[in-house]
């Protein structure tokens, strides 16, 4: 098989390696192949891919969908970030928890997570090129976020990256914060939030 899948401590998220095979021409692997992510376990159907292009200390997130959930395959096709899920599905026993994985161009890791988390990502190289694939279309109506510093949250940023600096857009900037405002999923992502 030409990927390593391995599940992460918050149920239904997954780091995935897949086999690259190189030599002094350069590099192939995988990105994505529907047979062996099935064969894991890995049922979802993409419609949709992004990328985006962000400058060291960029830091966009926390980002869901609430009655148009996106599970998202993410990686970072040319640099490092710091990747974080945040557990939204109220009744999940890592419920208000979250999860981050370094995504490095040169390992060629992905994240996979699925509807029900809210996302958001920390650019720790010099730039980064940064790229998912989606279950469901962009609703731009349907935007939800959670504070990126929300301190019950406590997603150690600066742990990651103590020198660089965050560099948020202003709609990141006033994101409601997690417990106070009932922002969630039901076991099966779908909205029952505020």
């Amino acid at each position: 098989m030409p990927f390593t899948f391995t599940k992460c401590p918050i149920e239904g998220l997954w780091e995935v390696h897949p086999k690259v095979f190189g030599d002094k021409r350069g590099y192939f692997f995988e990105v994505y192949s529907e047979k062996d992510f099935k064969e894991a376990g890995l049922t979802m159907n993409f419609v949709q891919d992004n990328q985006s292009s962000s400058v060291q200390g960029v830091l966009r997130g926390l980002h869901f969908q609430k009655r148009h959930p996106q599970g998202k395959l993410v990686r970072a096709v040319q640099g490092r970030v710091y990747d974080v899920a945040l557990d939204l599905r109220k009744g999940s026993a890592t419920f208000g928890k979250y999860h981050g994985i370094v995504l490095d161009s040169e390992k060629q890791n992905q994240f996979y997570i699925p509807e029900g988390f809210a996302h958001g990502f920390y650019v720790l190289s010099e730039s980064a090129v940064f790229a998912y694939k989606c279950t469901d279309f962009y609703h731009p109506e349907d935007e939800g976020g959670i504070m990126w510093n929300d301190p019950t949250v406590g997603i150690d940023w600066k742990g990651i990256a103590p020198d660089i600096e965050p560099v948020l857009s202003e709609k990141d900037t006033r994101h409601p914060n997690f417990e106070k405002d009932g922002l969630y999923f039901d076991l099966n992502s779908k909205w029952i939030g505020s």
